[in-house]
């Protein structure tokens, strides 16, 4: 009989770094000035402290380059306009990006986390007519490399009751502070023994997990949801792209559990981790684990990765770091 691999043990997230000493003293960026880890604050006052009034964005700096940084910035832009907040230009905002890996000599396996609020009031409320100022700009870059335990050996998904809120509840297209649905959710799959939650819409059709895009592969065909009811991933924008240059049938389609306990493959996208593999949802084994598609998948949206960056190396002449 086989013994069971240990690492089955491991609690597992599509966020788990491997630790990196180089962290414990990064400096941050805030509203134009660096401070170390251990120094760097943000009012209590602050508008997504008090009601998760802010927007963020997560960047991965590979081969001295920001991975897709224009769908990101895009994307950043898209949410500004929606909830009114004046963020600059994107020339200032990219210089302090560049401005805070510089800083903390980072190259590669770099995630960023840029958070803009509204900025900082005068009494603790909602109403935006209190804030002293403009917005808070922090940028916390950090070495962070994805545990190969997670990629290699997939997570566990449990179906959370906590449903994606609809557009007139709470816009999912927004990449904003205002994240604790999710959080619940977590809490939830974690508590029944599981790595991360997968949601569903307020229909009961699948729309996403807490911090991940949601795919699974049936009958050859690549299967995601509208959209409607998750945030329009970068991440999976590529894969899908990918996808299709592959010669698959992509459908973004309302799709529900049945589905998903009938697929062949399953795999979540986000930033950091890239493609993660599935193993199970809800106590239900995926038949083929890393399957071929999703092998194929990751390859592919590793090299979309590594053009993407050659691209903007080539566009202001910085030879890239060759590839390890």
């Amino acid at each position: 009989m086989t013994a069971p691999d240990a690492s089955s043990a491991r609690p597992r997230s599509t966020h788990q770094a491997v630790a990196d000493p180089r962290n414990a003293d990064v400096q941050v960026w805030i509203n134009g000035e660096f401070f170390h880890r251990d120094e760097a604050r943000i009012s209590v006052f602050d508008s997504a402290f008090l009601v998760g009034d802010g927007i963020w964005e997560g960047i991965r700096l590979h081969r001295r380059e920001f991975a897709f940084l224009d769908r990101h910035l895009d994307r950043l832009w898209a949410a500004s306009r929606a909830v009114d907040i004046d963020i600059g230009s994107r020339a200032e905002l990219t210089a302090a990006l560049r401005a805070t890996v510089d800083r903390n000599g980072m190259i590669d396996d770099v995630h960023v986390r840029l958070m803009i609020t509204r900025g900082t009031k005068s009494t603790p409320s909602q109403h935006p007519s209190n804030v002293v100022g403009g917005p808070n700009v922090v940028i916390i870059a950090e070495h962070k490399r994805a545990d190969p335990h997670v990629t290699q050996h997939g997570i566990s998904l449990f179906t959370a009751t906590v449903r994606r809120p609809p557009p007139d509840v709470l816009d999912q297209q927004l990449n904003c502070h205002s994240k604790l649905h999710e959080v619940i959710a977590l809490i939830q799959a974690v508590g029944a023994g599981a790595d991360e939650a997968l949601m569903l819409d307020p229909h009961g059709a699948v729309a996403t997990c807490n911090a991940t895009n949601f795919f699974i592969v049936r009958h050859g065909e690549l299967w995601t949801a509208t959209g409607f009811h998750n945030l329009g991933g970068i991440t999976r924008a590529v894969v899908s792209e990918v996808a299709r240059e592959a010669g698959l049938v992509v459908a973004e389609r309302d799709f529900s559990l049945t589905d998903v306990y009938a697929a062949d493959e399953v795999f979540v996208t986000g930033t950091f981790g890239g493609l993660t593999p599935v193993r199970s949802v809800a106590g239900r084994h995926v038949p083929d684990g890393i399957g071929p598609v999703t092998a194929h998948l990751t390859s592919r949206y590793h090299a979309a990765v590594d053009a993407d960056v050659a691209a903007a190396a080539a566009a202001h002449s910085t030879p890239p770091e060759p590839s390890a």
